[in-house]
């Protein structure tokens, strides 16, 4: 089977992480316009290298190779090998990232390409490598900020998830006309049972355990509220066990880690179901220029107001495009664990107020943050790019 659309991404698929939530939607919604496509992303595992679902294929990237600037070339290679056989029916090739873009974008050695590519960017890893990858020398992001510049001069439309990654894509030389605000989104989830293992009264974090993320300001702040002994801080984290390590050794040196419960790599409906049932949910991203530079829309913050929680979140911009300060929770100054704590403790001792937050915040993700009107939104994308005048020869 030849392929009209393709979805391509160096990320693993699926997965608990928000990413892979992404992902899934995003797919979605370009295979449904092009009675299926390729799915090429990252493997390992458990998971198989190739698997078909109906008129969907995904291809899966498992080759074990430790250096990440090694394993990104290996990926890039791999996937142009993936598209070449679908180039005369391929129509639009949607990717998430420079390696994902490079194979996309190229020209092929007889011909240049005759499908469409629109490059979605919910992270620029010249910023980010800075801080997932902090013995990266100087030429390398250099090189890494070059093909970012490369594959976004050569893409049809650029698709950004918040307007502060628009600002820095923008910054990057791509004209105002070629980006387009897609923001992330969430489904309000229907009312579900409380967890049989969760607390009485309970805190939750809800993603990854990045430097960035701010657990450890959130543990810092937690420890502020050793007064209310009956409260408990959930960490519902996206990644295997062993990542928490570092700071698991933070709790226990901070004094709260028998405070502390640990989850990790849960379905996707039983975090929805932590987040439903707690008190409040705390999103304490650093103010580094990981966050600042390339802000994206969290989905930490989206899910919890979907589920009716207030949020205590940094006051960052990209943070800001979702929520207001006293309306779906309080936002504070990054990195200031007794400011956090501060705002964490009004919302608990004003149980009706802080319901009243999530209530609206629920409604605002209903009128403004659903995944059908993302969903839309990146229609109306692949609307300005493709062509249906001309359909071309389909091979089955």
């Amino acid at each position: 089977m030849r392929h009209r659309a393709a979805y391509v991404a160096f990320d693993r698929f699926p997965s608990s992480k928000g990413s892979a939530v992404h992902i899934a939607q995003m797919a979605d919604e370009l295979f449904a316009r092009f009675d299926g496509g390729l799915l090429c992303a990252i493997g390992g595992g458990d998971l198989p290298r190739y698997q078909r679902e109906g008129t969907r294929e995904i291809a899966r990237f498992d080759e074990p190779v430790p250096n990440l600037i090694d394993r990104a070339e290996a990926f890039s290679a791999w996937v142009a090998g993936h598209l070449e056989p679908h180039l005369d029916t391929l129509e639009v090739c949607h990717v998430r990232d420079p390696w994902s873009a490079l194979p996309a974008v190229a020209d092929g050695p007889r011909r240049r390409r005759r499908h469409k590519v629109v490059y979605e960017v919910n992270g620029l890893p010249s910023i980010e490598m800075a801080h997932t990858w902090p013995w990266a020398a100087p030429s390398t992001l250099a090189k890494v900020r070059e093909l970012e510049r490369h594959c976004l001069e050569r893409s049809d439309a650029v698709v950004v998830p918040s307007r502060v990654i628009g600002a820095a894509v923008r910054g990057l030389g791509v004209p105002d006309a070629k980006v387009h605000l897609v923001p992330n989104g969430a489904d309000v989830p229907q009312p579900s049972q409380r967890p049989p293992d969760a607390p009485e009264r309970y805190l939750v974090y809800v993603g990854a355990l990045q430097p960035w993320q701010g657990l450890d300001v959130l543990l810092r702040a937690f420890a502020r509220l050793a007064d209310l002994p009956d409260l408990r801080l959930v960490v519902c984290a996206s990644v295997p066990e062993r990542r928490a390590k570092p700071l698991r050794r933070a709790a226990e040196r901070i004094g709260v880690a028998d405070r502390v419960d640990w989850r990790f790599t849960l379905p996707h409906h039983e975090v929805a179901a932590w987040l439903a049932h707690a008190e409040v949910s705390v999103a304490p991203l650093t103010g580094c220029a990981r966050n600042l530079d390339q802000g994206c829309a969290p989905l930490k913050v989206i899910e919890s107001m979907a589920a009716g929680v207030p949020v205590v979140a940094s006051d960052l911009p990209a943070v800001r495009e979702l929520m207001a300060d006293g309306e779906h929770g309080r936002l504070v100054p990054a990195d200031r664990p007794a400011e956090l704590a501060r705002a964490v403790r009004v919302l608990l001792e004003y149980p009706a107020e802080a319901a009243a937050m999530g209530r609206r915040g629920r409604a605002h993700i209903a009128a403004d943050l659903t995944w059908a009107r993302s969903r839309a939104e990146l229609a109306a994308v692949y609307d300005t790019v493709h062509d249906t005048s001309t359909p071309p020869d389909r091979e089955r």
